[in-house]
């Protein structure tokens, strides 16, 4: 996962405290993700990394956790094969 990815996760964890780190196993639903946060991160995402998710992507299973979700995004940038990890 990258900084930009964590910072723009963060504002979406309304559950989350300021010192909450973000992992890949961060829990998305826990920390306040609901569907509707999940159609404006999706927003987010796509604004911010200039890529679209394909529609398979856009699943309960991608936004349960910050992994699956970096994942996702990750597979859709220039070279991203989906396999990226943590920093």
């Amino acid at each position: 996962m990258d900084d930009r990815f964590t910072r723009l996760l963060r504002p979406f964890l309304k559950n989350a405290s300021e010192d909450t780190v973000i992992t890949p196993q961060t829990d998305l639903r826990r920390l306040g993700v609901d569907s509707m946060q999940a159609i404006e991160l999706l927003f987010a995402i796509e604004d911010t990394f200039g890529i679209s998710l394909p529609d398979e992507e856009l699943n309960d299973v991608t936004f349960a956790s910050a992994g699956n979700l970096w994942r996702a995004i990750a597979a859709q940038l220039p070279g991203g094969t989906g396999d990226e990890e943590a920093a």
